[in-house]
Formats: C-alpha cells, sequence, structure tokens
C-alpha cells in the first residue's frame, strides 16, 4: 500500500480512537509528503519518501535536544513520542554487520585511503545501504575511524 494511502488511513483510525499526539503526528508526516509532491510535480517514489521522513526524524532529534537543554522535559518527551511514530513508517535499521560490511565495500570499491576522500566512501556506503535505515552521523563518525 502506498505510504500516503497507509497514512490517510491511520489518521482515521486516530481520530476514532481520539489519539491527539498521533493524528498530529500523521498529519505533519502527510502533510511533509505532499508539500514534496507538489514541489518535485511528480508522484513519490520510496527513496523520495525515505529521504522526507529521514528530514522529518532530524528536525524532531535536534528539537529534543533543544528542548532538553531549555529544560522543558515534557517538550522533549512530545517529539520523542513523534519520533516513534514517525519510524513506525520507515523500513528497519540496518544492523551493526549491515553498516560495517558496506563501509568495507566502500572502501574497497573508492580505494580511499585518506579522510580527504571521506565524501566518496559515505555515498558509496550509502548506495549499499539502498533501502535500509541508517543514522548519518554514525555512518560518519564509523567511515572516520576507518580513514583516520
Amino acid at each position: 500500500m502506498p505510504l500516503l494511502d497507509q497514512l490517510q488511513k491511520d489518521m482515521v483510525a486516530a481520530m476514532k480512537a481520539k489519539e491527539e499526539l498521533k493524528l498530529s503526528a500523521i498529519r505533519m508526516v502527510k502533510t511533509a509528503l505532499m508539500k514534496e509532491k507538489v514541489d518535485s510535480m511528480k508522484d513519490l517514489d520510496e527513496t523520495t519518501e525515505l529521504k522526507v521522513l529521514n528530514m522529518l526524524l532530524k528536525q524532531r532529534r535536534e528539537s529534543v535536544e533543544m528542548f532538553r537543554k531549555g529544560g522543558r522535559e515534557e517538550q522533549a518527551a512530545k517529539e520523542e513520542a513523534e519520533i516513534r511514530i514517525i519510524e513506525a513508517y520507515m523500513p528497519a535499521m540496518a544492523t551493526e554487520e549491515e553498516v560495517e560490511a558496506a563501509i568495507q565495500a566502500a572502501l574497497r570499491e573508492t580505494g580511499a585511503t585518506t579522510a580527504k576522500q571521506m565524501g566518496l566512501v559515505m555515498k558509496a556506503a550509502q548506495a549499499q545501504l539502498a533501502g535500509k535505515r541508517v543514522d548519518g552521523r554514525t555512518l560518519s563518525e564509523k567511515v572516520k575511524a576507518k580513514l583516520g
């Protein structure tokens, strides 16, 4: 089932169950996807949907950090709940082994040996992990450690 259809179905279910937080988060995701669809003037493919969901997750994580620094724990908890809802619509996280294998393959493929070539390795590793969810910061740290 296409993601927008699934979101619509879940939105109706959340309305009926009176789950305000879930309803709000689903509306936000649907709005972001519809905006991307209108901006690009073409139907969304899985890669584009994943990109939009990752952008929303990144925004939420940054918000959690800022709310915690500002001592606003209830806002941080709300953002964390939204993160869990968004993650439910995403593919599974790549395992440690898959990430390591992708980095090794990327290093072999690019022949990179210095930190200056990190961009090439990152791009190749992300291509290896297509269809899986991976935290960019973690991937970056692991690549940096290998090239360091």
